[in-house]
């Protein structure tokens, strides 16, 4: 499969995903913006808050070092970028600036001011089946329009899902691109790679693959939001990968209870082990669960299950904040991420 083209320009040249057009001018990201705060760290790359000069608009930039980086990793990071420059979605990450220098490689996104949805959610006294509904149809759309273009994510889960801002929980933004992939058919990636707990069986069966992993893995973030746990649980890393393999999973009375069949049955229909019979991301915005009426959804109150989901938010920030740490690269942190092959 062809790369795409290196997305940045020589060394203090520029590429402009606000304006669409590719500048040759002596600027450097320095001259563009100004530096501000830590929004956050990871093994070789740091994330700040920045402010253009000229517009005073605030965005956010992702620092990466050029000598951490592996040919893998620089691969990679120009596919994101080339993948973001095609995005034009208002639920997918902008990417407005992207600079190649001496030492660093730049990055310039909005700045999501919002923080992730999981922890936006954990704030609320009351929950009902329909702000579930409203989101996953958000979700639905943002990737059937990737995958309408030959993307696949491959690394959807929470942390990835983060909101505008602090007044507004339904504009939503899938981040992180950093193992996204474009496809020249339906199964022609080979990489193992992604979060255990959300990646696909048949990644870990490591056969050909497509953009239907991605169902897989919005399929638990779905069983997430609704029931307040996680599908697939297990301690053991080994344990949970054959039960993702098996599509071992139930609904269990005490928090499914009350929650429409129809939910259910689109959960099940993207937890199917079987990637040719799993529902697409285009198919499942006209399931009858996202398109049916918002009285019947706005009576199942998920009281018990926001409880749930509390307690998992809670764990999960635990394991985030510690797997940050033990974390020597992100795409080799066995038992956070993994990645294996070259496709």
């Amino acid at each position: 499969m062809p790369r795409f083209q290196n997305p940045f320009k020589k060394k203090n040249n520029v590429t402009s995903a606000a304006t669409g057009q590719r500048r040759t001018s002596g600027s450097s990201f320095k001259d563009k913006y100004s530096i501000g705060k830590t929004l956050g760290e990871g093994a070789f790359s740091v994330v700040k808050e920045v402010t253009n000069r000229n517009s005073r608009k605030a965005f956010a930039v992702k620092v990466v070092t050029k000598a951490k980086l592996t040919r893998e990793d620089e691969v990679a990071l120009q596919d994101e970028i080339a993948i973001l420059k095609n995005c034009n979605h208002p639920n997918i990450i902008n990417l407005y600036d992207s600079f190649d220098e001496s030492q660093y490689y730049y990055l310039v996104t909005e700045l999501m001011l919002g923080g992730e949805l999981f922890d936006r959610i954990v704030t609320k006294t009351f929950y009902n089946e329909k702000e579930a509904r409203d989101v996953c149809k958000i979700l639905f759309q943002a990737l059937a329009y990737c995958h309408k273009r030959d993307v696949a994510h491959r690394d959807l889960k929470p942390e990835n899902l983060l909101l505008v801002s602090r007044d507004d929980d339904k504009n939503i933004k899938i981040a992180d691109f950093g193992f996204a992939k474009k496809v020249s058919s339906e199964k022609c990636l080979l990489t193992q790679c992604g979060t255990p707990g959300y990646v696909a069986p048949e990644i870990l069966h490591g056969v050909p693959y497509g953009t239907k992993a991605d169902m897989w893995s919005l399929g638990v973030i779905t069983y997430i939001l609704l029931g307040g746990y996680p599908p697939f649980i297990e301690q053991n890393q080994r344990e949970l990968f054959k039960k993702i393999k098996r599509g071992q999973y139930e609904f269990h009375v005490e928090y499914w209870g009350s929650i429409s069949k129809e939910a259910k049955d689109l959960i099940a229909s993207m937890l199917n082990t079987e990637p040719d019979r799993r529902i697409s991301a285009n198919d499942a915005l006209t399931n009858p669960w996202i398109t049916g009426r918002d009285e019947d959804l706005e009576s199942q109150n998920l009281a018990v299950n926001l409880g749930a989901f509390k307690k998992y938010n809670a764990k999960r920030k635990v394991r985030q904040a510690v797997l940050t740490l033990m974390a020597t690269n992100k795409i080799t942190s066995l038992g956070y991420m993994f990645r294996t092959n070259n496709a």
